[in-house]
């Protein structure tokens, strides 16, 4: 990624940052509305603090842009945890349209096509990451106890 597009992500993050609990909560209502079925897996969560676990996963990845590889034990470890809730890779997808979608809806005409294109590769970037992580987790072989 190219410093430009650094500085373009960190940017608009910023703006979003500073309306963290309203941009959450248009992120969830955006993803519910692509898919109703995905609401099951917060029945129990209370939605403010999954707001503010999705805020702060995104400010840790935008403040790693330089150093992507930092953060990548980070992703994956939640990868495999998300796993446990009933995240299939399919789900990857949806969550990036409702981010795309948020972002488009809170910065409307400032949205261009540049800052489309800079968000969605840096989202394909980390959901390849976590996708990769929670594949290989479920193809691992439990361990065999021995007698």
């Amino acid at each position: 990624m190219q410093e430009t597009e650094i500085v373009m992500l960190e940017e608009s993050f910023a703006e979003v940052a500073a309306v963290r609990e309203q941009a959450a909560e248009l992120f969830y209502e955006r993803l519910f509305v692509h898919d109703p079925s995905l609401r099951s897996m917060f029945e129990n969560a209370d939605m403010k603090e999954q707001g503010r676990k999705l805020m702060a996963a995104l400010s840790l990845v935008i403040a790693s842009l330089r150093k992507l590889d930092t953060v990548v034990p980070t992703l994956e470890m939640l990868a495999v945890k998300h796993m446990a809730y009933g995240v299939r890779d399919e789900h990857y997808a949806t969550v990036g349209k409702a981010l795309i979608e948020t972002l488009s809806l809170f910065f409307a005409n400032r949205f261009t096509l540049e800052y489309r294109r800079i968000w969605i590769s840096a989202y394909e970037t980390v959901a390849g990451v976590m996708m990769a992580a929670a594949n290989a987790s479920a193809t691992q072989e439990p361990l065999k106890r021995l007698s």
